[in-house]
């Protein structure tokens, strides 16, 4: 399973479409056609990480809600709540 909604957004495109989108997208981004590429195929397991700027462009152009593009949930404390457990 991937890390990013990437490829599962571009194969919803019609084929013309994808074909531009694919060169678009890695312009926008400031990014090579192969750094794009190695975003779409992070895998969920994997510490490679987008930088959060492109991610929140990505979801942008692809018209996602923001903290979408990901195929992962993200659970973690608050800073409150951590303060509050180093205090116990």
């Amino acid at each position: 399973m991937y890390k990013y909604k990437i490829n599962e957004v571009l194969n919803n495109l019609p084929m013309k479409d994808y074909r531009k989108a694919i060169k678009m997208i890695p312009k926008i981004l400031g990014v090579s056609t192969n750094t794009f590429l190695n975003y779409r195929n992070i895998r969920v397991d994997e510490e490679k990480d987008i930088p959060y700027q492109k991610v929140i462009i990505m979801e942008k152009i692809f018209a996602l809600e923001e903290g979408s593009l990901s195929n992962i949930e993200i659970n973690y404390k608050t800073i409150y709540e951590l303060i509050r457990e180093k205090e116990v």
